[in-house]
């Protein structure tokens, strides 16, 4: 057996406050100088803390890096509750083998963990100036929930071991106009930023999380005094699950302020509780994401200026949720987006002019309320202020798919219609007579209603006629009815054109009616061989 630990006490240059703070490590115990004040309690206010709830932050990090061994039978830990750290805490590069909780803190300086290794770290509820964290790696959680940290987060090409959870912080800018700067970050599970208020921009360049990433409830801000940063600067963006942008619940009615739990705020808001939504001011960017299940804007509210856009370019996912307020400036950049559900709504889209869905592709359409094809012609019509075919062409491929035919049929007869805009003098005449006729032959029906009634028309003129054969010997029965449709019907000969000799007015009336059997006829097959390459 070995012998058990010798008591190690702690350095007689410690003060009263940090020799507390050794003893509850050793013990595993929480080291609580909390006054049970609110109003003395809360690390956010100006007002200063006595003396003796401070430690230096040269002597939690010895105790972090190299502290004494646990007592016999505890685990050695770091929990601390209400404590002031004054100087800056320098762990950059170290490896922190005990288990980290920070409860209602106030740190003096800023946080320096770049490199560092930990195997959990939570701060909940605290005053932190700045986080520095670049390359940060936890075996377990990294959580920071209801912290302030005025001067920005830095988390680059951090790597998290289970889950990212930051709910309810508070972050403001740094000098770059970052407030949390993310970029090539790793999350094994879940990433949990829910009702932040982020007051710069949250960029997430390159990140990856391994389940899902939510921003329930958040309110995201572009930076002030900063050219070029969003609020929401994600490309390349990875999330194996589903990204929310969705509403938050934030307690049933009636409950105190403060009240919200920090971890896991929940999924959807239960009835009867208070709703806070996803807001974002300025530009949202998403180019170039991978989500595996869907991106869920439900409810979301969107303000932007011009120049900003909400940039969904090339991103892929089996849902889209656009179901957000409609975005009254900027734009809305859907070019070369691949989705399989497209679930919206009709006032969720901007008004023309601002969207773009060049070479956006989509498999099923599932409206959320009414959604009329009127309206959802006109979804296209806003996307393609220069006539462009291919978002008719999917959005009738689409409808056609799911059974709906005589919409598809609409959706194509409204795509030539808007081509004719772009055509000569010649070719508008021409696509008005065609579109008169047989609507492009999208609907044949109609060629059938004109040629009965010039057929009819015929007949009766020519009843009032009676012709002389041009070969008196060899001729047919004068037959009006026949003659009208014999003229009518180009290639097929049914025995009475070519027969009788007509005077000047009579064959000018004859001509008219071979014109506009040609000019139905080639409609007519013009429609039909559309129809044969759609099938």
């Amino acid at each position: 057996m070995t012998e058990p630990q010798q008591d190690v006490e702690a350095p007689d240059w410690l003060s009263a406050a940090e020799i507390g703070m050794w003893q509850a490590f050793r013990n595993g115990s929480t080291y609580d100088l909390r006054t049970r004040n609110p109003v003395l309690d809360d690390p956010m206010t100006t007002r200063p803390w006595p003396p003796e709830r401070s430690v230096r932050a040269r002597v939690v990090a010895l105790l972090l890096l190299s502290g004494p061994p646990a007592l016999p039978g505890r685990v050695a830990a770091l929990k601390l509750s209400g404590v002031q750290i004054t100087g800056t805490l320098k762990l950059a590069g170290g490896r922190v083998e005990p288990y980290v909780e920070l409860n209602s803190c106030r740190f003096e300086k800023e946080v320096l963990l770049p490199e560092c290794h930990f195997t959990t770290l939570r701060m909940v509820g605290c005053a932190i100036p700045r986080l520095e964290a670049a390359r940060l790696h936890t075996e377990g959680d990294l959580h920071l929930p209801r912290c302030s940290v005025p001067g920005g987060i830095r988390l680059t090409d951090a790597q998290i071991g289970t889950d990212l959870l930051i709910n309810q912080i508070v972050v403001h800018q740094d000098r770059n106009g970052r407030s949390i700067a993310a970029d090539g970050l790793s999350v094994a599970q879940d990433l949990q930023a829910e009702m932040i208020e982020s007051n710069g921009e949250f960029s997430l360049r390159g990140a990856k999380v391994g389940v899902s990433l939510s921003l329930r409830g958040s309110r995201l801000r572009r930076p002030y005094g900063v050219e070029g940063r969003r609020a929401l600067n994600a490309p390349q963006l990875t999330v194996e699950r589903t990204l929310y942008l969705t509403p938050a619940g934030i307690g049933p009615r009636g409950a105190a302020p403060g009240t919200t739990p920090p971890y896991g705020i929940g999924n959807t808001p239960v009835r009867g509780t208070r709703v806070q939504r996803f807001e974002c001011e300025g530009g949202l960017r998403l180019d170039d994401g991978r989500f595996g299940d869907a991106v869920d804007f439900d409810g979301a509210r969107f303000t932007m200026s011009l120049g900003h856009e909400l940039s969904l370019r090339r991103v892929q996912t089996p849902e889209l949720r656009f179901l957000c307020d409609r975005p009254e400036e900027g734009k809305v950049v859907l070019s070369g987006a691949k989705v399989g559900n497209l679930v919206d709504k009709a006032d969720s889209w901007p008004r023309p002019g601002g969207l773009t869905m060049n070479g956006f592709t989509y498999d099923c359409l599932v409206p959320r309320g009414l959604f009329p094809l009127s309206r959802r012609l006109e979804w296209v019509t806003a996307a393609t202020p220069e006539y462009a075919p291919e978002p008719y062409e999917r959005l009738a491929a689409v409808l056609r798919n799911s059974g709906e035919d005589a919409d598809a049929r609409e959706v194509l007869l409204a795509k030539q219609r808007r081509r004719r805009e772009t055509l000569p003098l010649a070719g508008k005449l021409w696509g008005y007579l065609q579109d008169w006729t047989v609507a492009y032959g999208y609907r044949p029906g109609r060629a059938a209603v004109w040629m009965a009634v010039l057929w009819a028309a015929g007949a009766a003129a020519f009843a009032q006629l009676d012709p002389p054969a041009i070969n008196s010997e060899q001729h047919p029965e004068w037959n009006a009815s026949l003659y009208a449709l014999d003229l009518l019907l180009p290639v097929i000969n049914l025995g009475q054109d070519g027969h009788w000799r007509l005077t000047t007015g009579w064959q000018w009336g004859a001509a008219g009616l071979i014109l506009l059997g040609w000019v139905l006829a080639t409609t007519v097959a013009a429609g039909a061989s559309r129809l044969l390459r759609r099938g």
